[in-house]
Order: C-alpha cells, then sequence, then structure tokens
C-alpha cells in the first residue's frame, strides 16, 4: 500500500508543523520527512503510527490511498486545491461536474473553525422565493 504523499504533506500543514517539528518527534531526519512527503520513500509502521496520533486520524485513513472518483453516500473527495495569493481557488472539474457549476454560478461561503469551510451552490435557491 503507498502511502498518500500529497496527504502527508497536507496533514502536516493543517496540524501546524514543520518538518524539522515531525522530524524531532519521531526521531527521524528533515530530510527523511521531505522524502515521506515527496513519495520517494515511506515511513516504517512506527513512524506511520505516531504521525496517525499526532495528525488525530487513525494510520487506515493515513495510508490508504483515496482517489478522486471514490465516493460513499454523496460524500466526495476531489483532491486537493492551491489558494493563490488573492485567495482564489480552482475547483477540480470532476467537483464542478457532480454539482453543476458553471462560470459565473453564485457560491456561498460558510466557515466553522472546527469544521473547515463549506461551498453552497446559490443556483436555483431563490426560485420558490
Amino acid at each position: 500500500m503507498d502511502i498518500q504523499y500529497s496527504k502527508l504533506k497536507m496533514l502536516r500543514k493543517q496540524n501546524g508543523y514543520s518538518q524539522e517539528e515531525i522530524a524531532e518527534k519521531l526521531g527521524v531526519s528533515r530530510q527523511a520527512v521531505a522524502k515521506w512527503e515527496k513519495g520517494e520513500s515511506l515511513p516504517d509502521i512506527e513512524s506511520c503510527v505516531k504521525l496517525a496520533d499526532m495528525y488525530g486520524t487513525s494510520v487506515d485513513i493515513l495510508i490508504r490511498k483515496i482517489k478522486e472518483e471514490e465516493h460513499r453516500d454523496g460524500k466526495h473527495i476531489f483532491g486537493m486545491c492551491k489558494l493563490n495569493d488573492k485567495g482564489q481557488i480552482t475547483l477540480p472539474v470532476s467537483c464542478r461536474k457532480v454539482f453543476n457549476l458553471n462560470p459565473g454560478d453564485s457560491i456561498l461561503v460558510l466557515g466553522d473553525e472546527d469544521k473547515g469551510i463549506a461551498l453552497i451552490n446559490m443556483k436555483n435557491s431563490f426560485e420558490n422565493i
């Protein structure tokens, strides 16, 4: 099973750690952490357990590949987006298709500091008013 290297970097950043901090906590070099995040090598099982504990997730979630098209019960993981210097993101094509998002659509942005950000397509939201 391959560890999703982008997931390792994403989880580290979400939890506010530097590569140096992770390396120190795991007793490995910063270069080892960098290689894990680039997909050049994989952490050993003990490091996986420690990483999962540090990130508040399970080893299973940490090491399983999540494919863009995988979804269960209407829940989707579309992959990662990068925020540009203007605070803008580009939603993946598969996300725009699933939710029928088109240029010019209005999107409501909601936020919860504990749970994250939600985007709501406002298309057809005012038709019944």
